[in-house]
């Protein structure tokens, strides 16, 4: 099979869960379905037996959201005792990086995700879950991105780049069993899945839905959003969630088309308190083996906590991560970001953030090589939101400016500043 079949191939895999999906509900009356709580656009579904009003509606993985972020935008078929859920995105950009290392590009994330719940009896529930992404057609090296550093391409070391996702974002599996009231035990993993580590992945945050650029400090907080091979398990109330991760710590390398081999080499433990539908906080720690395939021989102690806030149409997260190297030196980060969907129309977003990062300069010949340096960047933005049929279309545009030392003048210049356009399509409104 060629590269361009093969191309066309899997975003026609990609995107027919949702183009199905509402070719299903178009000109038909559905039942109302027993109220399953979704989260915020950019999420995964809900557990049973929840309703919008609850305390907490699903994240990535396992994560918990404020239970006011809302129902999830998608399409709903109930079929078969099935309550199936499609949702995805095609979202374009360009953005204009400043500086020596900066850099223009037009480029264009995207996913696609089905989801489908069915009730075992005795109240056991079965959800299963994919989640694609076309991600890798922008090139190994992904979009400009300053001040962002992991991963790699062609053996090197991604630096002011973000990396595309895999094509295999989750295959995932929950299983969940009641044990007397609200409580439930429960197991979720899969060959490609996210252990309970840090908040939820940005990409689902309501607080992030039209954040164009990836956080700088997302290998601090959320980077084992797509791992080969985990299993966790945990227990769950409306208002507490304790859970435990074997997980395989190494990154997804840079072959973005394939499923990578699932190993159990590292854990995680995480504890989840969402004491009403606004807030969800949340603390967790994990030891990755060996995470970067450029330092194999190091490996990484995590501890991360998080707040998470929701309501009238405001959605905020804040958390803090130390990533401590063993052997090596602890880095820690930081970051607040916040949604605000002022009525039908209107958005306004911002992230502010700040991270010791010292794989700015991979070269050992260069005298800043290995050299921690705490970075900071601001970026903030407007969209203008319109339903289009089934789908919700986001045209808006975002500016960032970055804080640095002045030993990074050279490299970055004196006062960098960069905007990025997008359009967001998304399915559901």
């Amino acid at each position: 099979m060629t590269r361009p079949t093969l191309v066309a191939a899997v975003a026609a895999i990609a995107l027919l869960p949702a183009s199905a999906a509402a070719q299903t509900m178009q000109g038909m009356t559905m039942p109302a379905p027993t109220p399953t709580p979704q989260a915020t656009p950019e999420s995964m579904p809900e557990m049973p037996g929840m309703t919008a009003e609850a305390p907490f509606s699903g994240g990535s993985g396992t994560a918990r959201l404020p239970g006011a972020e809302g129902m999830m935008q998608g399409v709903h078929v109930t079929t078969g005792g099935w309550m199936l859920m499609a949702h995805g995105y095609a979202w374009g950009a360009y953005t204009d990086q400043p500086g020596p290392r900066g850099d223009g590009m037009a480029f264009v994330q995207s996913m696609a995700m089905l989801t489908g719940d069915h009730d075992l009896g005795a109240g056991a529930h079965l959800q299963l879950r994919s989640m694609l992404s076309l991600d890798p057609l922008m090139g190994a090296r992904g979009y400009p991105n300053l001040l962002t550093t992991g991963e790699t391409a062609g053996g090197k070391p991604l630096v002011d780049r973000q990396h595309p996702h895999d094509l295999f974002m989750e295959l995932a599996a929950r299983v969940d069993v009641p044990i007397g009231g609200d409580d439930t035990l429960f197991v979720y993993g899969g060959p490609v899945a996210e252990p309970a580590l840090g908040p939820s992945a940005f990409m689902h945050r309501g607080s992030a839905a039209y954040l164009p650029l990836a956080p700088i400090t997302h290998h601090w907080f959320d980077s084992t959003h797509i791992t080969y091979g985990v299993v966790t398990a945990g227990w769950s109330s409306p208002h507490v969630q304790l859970e435990a991760s074997a997980f395989r710590g190494r990154e997804p390398d840079e072959h973005r088309w394939d499923i990578e081999t699932p190993r159990l080499d590292s854990w995680s433990v995480r504890a989840t308190w969402t004491p009403s539908p606004n807030w969800a906080l949340e603390v967790s720690h994990g030891r990755l083996e060996s995470p970067e395939a450029l330092h194999p021989d190091e490996d990484e102690a995590r501890t991360i906590a998080s707040v998470s806030f929701a309501q009238d149409g405001v959605a905020a997260t804040a958390g803090f991560s130390a990533k401590d190297r063993l052997p090596g030196r602890t880095l820690t980060a930081w970051f607040a970001e916040t949604n605000w969907d002022m009525g039908a129309h209107h958005t306004l977003f911002g992230r502010i953030e700040n991270v010791a990062n010292d794989e700015l300069f991979p070269d050992p010949a260069d005298p800043r090589h290995d050299q921690p340096f705490r970075v900071t960047r601001a970026e903030a933005g407007y969209a203008y939101r319109l339903p289009i049929g089934p789908f919700g279309l986001a045209l808006g545009g975002a500016i960032d400016a970055y804080g640095k030392p002045a030993a990074l003048d050279t490299a970055y210049g004196d006062a960098p500043f960069g905007y990025t356009l997008f359009a967001k399509l998304s399915l559901g409104h």
